[in-house]
Protein backbone atom coordinates (compact mmCIF):
# COMPACT_ATOMS: atom_id res chain seq x y z
CA UNK A 1 0.00 0.00 0.00
CA UNK A 2 3.04 2.60 0.74
CA UNK A 3 4.63 1.45 -2.08
CA UNK A 4 1.52 2.52 -4.37
CA UNK A 5 0.89 5.56 -2.20
CA UNK A 6 4.66 6.77 -3.10
CA UNK A 7 4.08 5.81 -6.90
CA UNK A 8 1.05 8.09 -7.01
CA UNK A 9 2.63 10.63 -5.19
CA UNK A 10 5.62 10.42 -7.45
CA UNK A 11 3.58 10.46 -10.80
CA UNK A 12 1.69 13.69 -9.44
CA UNK A 13 4.59 15.30 -8.52
CA UNK A 14 5.89 14.82 -11.57
CA UNK A 15 2.18 15.88 -13.85
CA UNK A 16 2.23 19.31 -12.03
CA UNK A 17 6.05 19.48 -13.13
CA UNK A 18 4.93 18.62 -16.54
CA UNK A 19 2.40 21.07 -16.64
CA UNK A 20 4.11 24.10 -14.99
CA UNK A 21 6.73 23.66 -17.25
CA UNK A 22 4.30 23.31 -20.03
CA UNK A 23 2.65 26.72 -18.71
CA UNK A 24 5.89 28.55 -18.80
CA UNK A 25 6.91 27.55 -22.43
CA UNK A 26 3.74 27.00 -24.24
CA UNK A 27 3.47 30.39 -27.25
CA UNK A 28 0.96 33.08 -25.36
CA UNK A 29 -1.74 34.18 -28.33
CA UNK A 30 -0.83 38.03 -28.10
CA UNK A 31 -3.32 40.39 -29.81
CA UNK A 32 -1.98 41.87 -32.55
CA UNK A 33 -1.16 45.76 -32.12
CA UNK A 34 -4.79 47.12 -32.25
CA UNK A 35 -3.31 50.56 -34.31
CA UNK A 36 -1.37 49.58 -36.32
CA UNK A 37 -1.52 50.86 -39.50
CA UNK A 38 0.89 51.55 -42.48
CA UNK A 39 1.15 53.91 -45.16
CA UNK A 40 -0.77 52.87 -48.36
CA UNK A 41 1.93 54.57 -50.82
CA UNK A 42 4.61 52.51 -49.39
CA UNK A 43 3.16 49.10 -50.83
CA UNK A 44 2.97 46.11 -49.96
CA UNK A 45 4.74 44.36 -47.30
CA UNK A 46 4.99 40.88 -45.33
CA UNK A 47 5.23 39.57 -41.89
CA UNK A 48 6.70 36.29 -41.04
CA UNK A 49 3.58 34.12 -40.47
CA UNK A 50 5.52 32.61 -36.89
CA UNK A 51 6.50 36.51 -35.80
CA UNK A 52 2.72 38.64 -35.87
CA UNK A 53 3.09 41.61 -34.71
CA UNK A 54 2.23 41.80 -31.37
CA UNK A 55 2.24 44.95 -28.48
CA UNK A 56 3.94 42.27 -26.32
CA UNK A 57 6.70 41.39 -28.86
CA UNK A 58 7.16 45.01 -29.53
CA UNK A 59 7.75 46.19 -25.90
CA UNK A 60 10.19 43.04 -25.66
CA UNK A 61 11.96 44.03 -28.52
CA UNK A 62 12.57 47.69 -27.00
CA UNK A 63 13.37 46.74 -23.54
CA UNK A 64 16.16 44.27 -25.40
CA UNK A 65 17.12 47.03 -28.40
CA UNK A 66 18.44 49.81 -25.35
CA UNK A 67 19.62 47.20 -22.90
CA UNK A 68 23.33 46.88 -22.53
CA UNK A 69 23.03 42.85 -20.73
CA UNK A 70 22.93 42.19 -25.24
CA UNK A 71 26.90 42.34 -24.97
CA UNK A 72 29.78 40.65 -23.66
CA UNK A 73 30.87 43.34 -21.53
CA UNK A 74 27.64 44.59 -20.58
CA UNK A 75 28.19 48.11 -21.72
CA UNK A 76 27.05 48.46 -25.54
CA UNK A 77 23.31 48.20 -26.91
CA UNK A 78 21.78 47.94 -30.02
CA UNK A 79 21.11 51.40 -29.28
CA UNK A 80 24.86 52.54 -29.03
CA UNK A 81 25.27 52.11 -32.68
CA UNK A 82 21.50 53.15 -33.57
CA UNK A 83 20.43 56.56 -31.67
CA UNK A 84 16.80 57.47 -32.64
CA UNK A 85 17.93 61.46 -33.06
CA UNK A 86 19.98 60.06 -35.80
CA UNK A 87 17.28 58.28 -37.33
CA UNK A 88 18.90 55.11 -35.43
CA UNK A 89 22.72 55.36 -37.21
CA UNK A 90 25.27 57.09 -34.79
CA UNK A 91 26.80 59.79 -36.57
CA UNK A 92 30.17 58.21 -37.50
CA UNK A 93 31.92 57.15 -40.70
CA UNK A 94 32.14 53.56 -39.62
CA UNK A 95 30.98 52.42 -35.84
CA UNK A 96 33.32 51.44 -33.28
CA UNK A 97 34.63 48.11 -32.01
CA UNK A 98 34.83 47.46 -28.82
CA UNK A 99 38.55 46.75 -28.83
CA UNK A 100 38.65 51.00 -30.10
CA UNK A 101 38.66 50.10 -33.89
CA UNK A 102 36.38 50.76 -36.44
CA UNK A 103 34.28 48.26 -37.94
CA UNK A 104 34.19 48.20 -41.75
CA UNK A 105 30.81 49.40 -42.65
CA UNK A 106 28.78 52.60 -41.28
CA UNK A 107 26.04 51.86 -38.80
CA UNK A 108 22.45 52.09 -40.96
CA UNK A 109 19.76 53.45 -40.45
CA UNK A 110 16.85 51.06 -39.49
CA UNK A 111 13.69 53.14 -40.74
CA UNK A 112 11.03 51.56 -42.69
CA UNK A 113 12.35 47.97 -42.90
CA UNK A 114 8.76 46.52 -43.37
CA UNK A 115 9.51 47.51 -47.03
CA UNK A 116 12.41 47.64 -49.44
CA UNK A 117 14.79 44.75 -50.11
CA UNK A 118 14.64 42.05 -47.74
CA UNK A 119 18.29 41.59 -47.64
CA UNK A 120 19.93 43.32 -44.77
CA UNK A 121 23.34 44.76 -44.24
CA UNK A 122 25.23 46.75 -46.79
CA UNK A 123 26.31 43.90 -48.40
CA UNK A 124 22.77 41.57 -47.80
CA UNK A 125 24.18 38.68 -45.85
CA UNK A 126 21.05 38.88 -43.65
CA UNK A 127 17.90 37.67 -45.49
CA UNK A 128 15.53 38.33 -42.76
CA UNK A 129 15.18 41.18 -39.67
CA UNK A 130 15.54 37.94 -37.44
CA UNK A 131 18.62 36.72 -38.84
CA UNK A 132 19.96 40.38 -39.22
CA UNK A 133 19.45 40.61 -34.90
CA UNK A 134 21.55 38.03 -33.33
CA UNK A 135 24.55 38.89 -35.92
CA UNK A 136 25.77 42.07 -34.12
CA UNK A 137 25.40 40.34 -30.51
CA UNK A 138 27.48 37.70 -31.21
CA UNK A 139 30.43 39.79 -33.45
CA UNK A 140 33.44 39.60 -31.34
CA UNK A 141 33.98 42.92 -32.71
CA UNK A 142 30.69 44.72 -31.90
CA UNK A 143 29.01 43.77 -28.77
CA UNK A 144 31.13 39.88 -28.58
CA UNK A 145 28.37 38.27 -26.49
CA UNK A 146 28.43 34.50 -26.53
CA UNK A 147 24.23 33.74 -27.01
CA UNK A 148 24.44 30.78 -24.21
CA UNK A 149 25.57 33.01 -21.76
CA UNK A 150 23.10 35.80 -22.67
CA UNK A 151 20.14 33.88 -22.18
CA UNK A 152 21.38 32.66 -19.11
CA UNK A 153 21.31 36.21 -17.97
CA UNK A 154 17.90 36.75 -19.64
CA UNK A 155 16.35 33.67 -17.65
CA UNK A 156 17.93 35.31 -14.54
CA UNK A 157 15.67 38.20 -14.71
CA UNK A 158 12.46 38.23 -13.56
CA UNK A 159 11.22 40.92 -15.73
CA UNK A 160 12.44 39.19 -18.98
CA UNK A 161 11.04 36.20 -17.81
CA UNK A 162 7.69 38.07 -17.65
CA UNK A 163 7.74 39.74 -20.93
CA UNK A 164 8.94 36.34 -23.05
CA UNK A 165 6.78 34.68 -21.21
CA UNK A 166 3.50 36.78 -22.81
CA UNK A 167 5.14 37.77 -25.75
CA UNK A 168 6.49 34.32 -26.95
CA UNK A 169 6.62 31.59 -24.30
CA UNK A 170 10.14 31.00 -23.98
CA UNK A 171 13.08 32.74 -23.24
CA UNK A 172 15.28 31.89 -26.05
CA UNK A 173 17.37 33.00 -29.08
CA UNK A 174 15.06 32.27 -31.48
CA UNK A 175 12.42 34.66 -29.53
CA UNK A 176 14.86 37.20 -28.78
CA UNK A 177 15.58 37.64 -32.37
CA UNK A 178 11.59 37.79 -32.98
CA UNK A 179 11.37 40.49 -30.50
CA UNK A 180 14.63 42.70 -32.00
CA UNK A 181 12.96 41.97 -35.34
CA UNK A 182 9.36 43.12 -34.19
CA UNK A 183 10.27 46.21 -32.44
CA UNK A 184 12.52 47.31 -36.12
CA UNK A 185 9.74 46.44 -37.99
CA UNK A 186 7.40 48.87 -36.57
CA UNK A 187 10.20 51.78 -36.50
CA UNK A 188 8.21 53.35 -39.21
CA UNK A 189 8.79 56.85 -40.46
CA UNK A 190 6.22 58.08 -42.72
CA UNK A 191 5.17 62.07 -41.28
CA UNK A 192 8.05 64.07 -42.62
CA UNK A 193 7.04 67.09 -44.85
CA UNK A 194 7.09 64.75 -48.03
CA UNK A 195 4.83 62.71 -46.41
CA UNK A 196 2.55 65.09 -45.53
CA UNK A 197 2.55 66.56 -48.99
CA UNK A 198 1.59 63.27 -50.32
CA UNK A 199 -1.45 63.63 -48.29
CA UNK A 200 -2.46 67.03 -49.44
CA UNK A 201 -1.92 68.68 -46.30
CA UNK A 202 1.16 70.85 -47.02
CA UNK A 203 2.99 72.57 -50.13
CA UNK A 204 6.13 72.07 -50.93
CA UNK A 205 8.25 75.48 -51.52
CA UNK A 206 8.92 76.09 -55.16
CA UNK A 207 12.98 75.06 -55.01
CA UNK A 208 11.85 71.72 -52.99
CA UNK A 209 9.01 71.18 -55.79
CA UNK A 210 12.06 71.64 -58.53
CA UNK A 211 14.22 68.96 -56.28
CA UNK A 212 11.43 66.98 -56.23
CA UNK A 213 10.69 66.64 -60.16
CA UNK A 214 14.91 66.12 -60.53
CA UNK A 215 14.67 63.61 -57.71
CA UNK A 216 11.81 61.72 -60.11
CA UNK A 217 12.98 62.59 -63.47
CA UNK A 218 15.88 60.56 -65.39
CA UNK A 219 17.31 63.11 -67.69
CA UNK A 220 17.30 62.61 -71.43
CA UNK A 221 18.67 64.77 -73.91
CA UNK A 222 16.70 64.04 -76.60
CA UNK A 223 13.83 65.43 -75.26
CA UNK A 224 15.26 67.84 -72.53
CA UNK A 225 14.56 66.52 -69.70
CA UNK A 226 16.80 67.56 -66.62
CA UNK A 227 17.01 65.31 -63.69
CA UNK A 228 18.65 63.90 -60.76
CA UNK A 229 18.66 59.86 -61.65
CA UNK A 230 17.70 59.27 -57.88
CA UNK A 231 14.50 57.50 -58.70
CA UNK A 232 16.48 54.52 -60.58
CA UNK A 233 17.68 53.25 -57.34
CA UNK A 234 15.67 54.90 -54.64
CA UNK A 235 12.15 53.90 -54.82
CA UNK A 236 9.73 56.96 -55.39
CA UNK A 237 7.83 57.20 -51.66
CA UNK A 238 9.88 54.84 -49.66
CA UNK A 239 13.23 56.41 -50.90
CA UNK A 240 14.89 53.06 -50.31
CA UNK A 241 16.38 50.24 -52.39
CA UNK A 242 13.81 48.42 -54.65
CA UNK A 243 12.27 45.13 -53.28
CA UNK A 244 12.56 42.92 -55.79
CA UNK A 245 15.44 40.34 -56.50
CA UNK A 246 18.55 41.82 -56.03
CA UNK A 247 17.67 45.17 -57.40
CA UNK A 248 18.10 46.83 -54.46
CA UNK A 249 21.53 46.64 -54.53
CA UNK A 250 24.12 48.82 -56.68
CA UNK A 251 27.50 49.88 -57.71
CA UNK A 252 27.64 53.54 -57.51
CA UNK A 253 30.63 54.38 -59.14
CA UNK A 254 32.66 54.87 -55.58
CA UNK A 255 36.12 52.98 -56.59
CA UNK A 256 37.79 51.71 -59.56
CA UNK A 257 38.41 47.84 -59.97
CA UNK A 258 41.40 47.53 -58.39
CA UNK A 259 40.02 49.36 -55.18
CA UNK A 260 36.61 47.89 -55.24
CA UNK A 261 35.63 45.96 -52.17
CA UNK A 262 33.46 42.73 -52.66
CA UNK A 263 30.43 44.08 -51.09
CA UNK A 264 27.23 41.95 -52.09
CA UNK A 265 29.70 39.61 -53.96
CA UNK A 266 31.06 38.37 -50.78
CA UNK A 267 27.34 36.90 -50.18
CA UNK A 268 26.60 35.64 -53.47
CA UNK A 269 29.89 34.32 -54.81
CA UNK A 270 28.73 36.25 -58.37
CA UNK A 271 31.49 38.58 -59.64
CA UNK A 272 28.83 40.61 -61.15
CA UNK A 273 28.36 41.90 -57.78
CA UNK A 274 31.45 42.99 -57.31
CA UNK A 275 31.18 46.52 -55.30
CA UNK A 276 27.27 46.12 -55.04
CA UNK A 277 26.40 47.63 -51.55
CA UNK A 278 22.63 47.91 -50.24
CA UNK A 279 20.78 51.05 -51.66
CA UNK A 280 19.71 53.38 -48.18
CA UNK A 281 16.68 54.92 -47.68
CA UNK A 282 17.23 58.15 -48.28
CA UNK A 283 14.11 59.03 -45.27
CA UNK A 284 15.73 61.07 -42.37
CA UNK A 285 19.05 61.91 -44.51
CA UNK A 286 19.62 64.79 -43.79
CA UNK A 287 20.82 63.86 -39.83
CA UNK A 288 22.36 60.31 -41.21
CA UNK A 289 25.48 61.69 -42.37
CA UNK A 290 28.18 61.19 -42.95
CA UNK A 291 27.00 59.01 -46.05
CA UNK A 292 27.50 55.70 -48.21
CA UNK A 293 28.95 52.30 -46.78
CA UNK A 294 32.00 53.53 -45.30
CA UNK A 295 30.31 57.13 -44.81
CA UNK A 296 33.75 58.78 -47.30
CA UNK A 297 30.94 61.73 -48.05
CA UNK A 298 30.70 64.05 -44.92
CA UNK A 299 27.84 65.98 -46.35
CA UNK A 300 24.84 65.84 -48.54
CA UNK A 301 26.48 68.85 -50.84
CA UNK A 302 29.01 65.98 -50.89
CA UNK A 303 27.20 63.36 -52.22
CA UNK A 304 25.57 65.59 -54.90
CA UNK A 305 29.22 66.53 -55.98
CA UNK A 306 29.55 62.68 -56.33
CA UNK A 307 27.13 61.86 -58.55
CA UNK A 308 27.61 64.69 -60.65
CA UNK A 309 31.04 64.91 -62.18
CA UNK A 310 32.95 62.26 -59.84
CA UNK A 311 31.59 58.98 -60.62
CA UNK A 312 34.13 56.38 -61.04
CA UNK A 313 33.56 54.03 -64.11
CA UNK A 314 34.41 50.19 -63.05
CA UNK A 315 33.23 46.53 -64.62
CA UNK A 316 30.72 46.61 -62.41
CA UNK A 317 28.97 50.16 -62.21
CA UNK A 318 25.54 50.53 -62.99
CA UNK A 319 24.25 51.67 -66.04
CA UNK A 320 21.38 53.09 -65.06
CA UNK A 321 24.37 55.83 -63.11
CA UNK A 322 26.85 55.88 -66.51
CA UNK A 323 23.68 56.20 -69.03
CA UNK A 324 22.61 59.50 -66.67
CA UNK A 325 23.78 62.73 -68.20
CA UNK A 326 21.98 66.40 -68.57
CA UNK A 327 24.68 67.16 -70.70
CA UNK A 328 26.62 64.34 -72.90
CA UNK A 329 28.80 66.03 -75.25
CA UNK A 330 31.79 64.62 -77.20
CA UNK A 331 34.98 64.79 -75.27
CA UNK A 332 33.94 65.31 -71.69
CA UNK A 333 36.51 63.91 -69.29
CA UNK A 334 34.35 63.16 -66.09
CA UNK A 335 31.07 60.70 -65.95
CA UNK A 336 28.16 62.36 -63.94
CA UNK A 337 25.29 64.24 -64.29
CA UNK A 338 26.67 67.63 -64.72
CA UNK A 339 23.71 69.57 -63.46
CA UNK A 340 23.67 73.07 -62.51
CA UNK A 341 24.49 74.18 -58.81
CA UNK A 342 20.77 75.82 -58.66
CA UNK A 343 20.02 71.93 -59.77
CA UNK A 344 22.27 70.17 -57.04
CA UNK A 345 20.92 72.69 -53.92
CA UNK A 346 17.39 72.16 -54.86
CA UNK A 347 17.59 68.22 -54.62
CA UNK A 348 19.27 68.81 -51.39
CA UNK A 349 16.38 71.09 -50.15
CA UNK A 350 14.15 68.20 -51.17
CA UNK A 351 16.05 65.46 -49.44
CA UNK A 352 15.35 68.14 -46.29
CA UNK A 353 11.68 67.57 -46.91
CA UNK A 354 12.17 63.66 -46.08
CA UNK A 355 13.23 64.63 -42.47
CA UNK A 356 10.71 63.21 -39.72
CA UNK A 357 10.76 64.96 -36.63
CA UNK A 358 8.10 63.15 -34.93
CA UNK A 359 9.90 59.80 -36.00
CA UNK A 360 13.38 61.10 -34.71
CA UNK A 361 11.73 61.85 -31.01
CA UNK A 362 8.59 59.56 -31.13
CA UNK A 363 8.71 58.33 -26.77
CA UNK A 364 7.28 55.00 -28.06
CA UNK A 365 10.64 54.32 -30.11
CA UNK A 366 12.79 55.63 -27.24
CA UNK A 367 14.54 53.97 -24.28
CA UNK A 368 12.43 52.35 -21.80
CA UNK A 369 14.94 52.98 -19.39
CA UNK A 370 15.46 56.87 -19.15
CA UNK A 371 11.57 57.30 -18.16
CA UNK A 372 10.28 55.89 -21.10
CA UNK A 373 6.38 53.56 -20.48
Amino acid sequence: MHRVLLTLTAAAILAVAAWFVWDRLRAPVAPPIADFSAPFVFGRFSVPPDNPLTEEAFQLGRHLFYDPILSGNNEVSCATCHVQALAFTDGRARSPTLSGGELEFSSMSLANLLWGQERFFWDGRATSLEEQALMPIQHPDEMGQDIDALMDELRASRPYRRMFRHAYGAVSPENTAKALATFMRMLISSNSKYDQYLRGEVRLTAQEEHGRKLFMAHPDTKISLRGGNCIDCHSQFLTSGFRDALDGFSNNGLDPDGALPDGLMAVTGNPAHKGFFKVPSLRNIAVTAPYMHDGRFETLEDVMGHYNDGIVVSDTLSPLILEADNAPEAGQETVGLRMTPDEMQAIIAFLHTLTDEAFLSDPKFSSPFDGGS
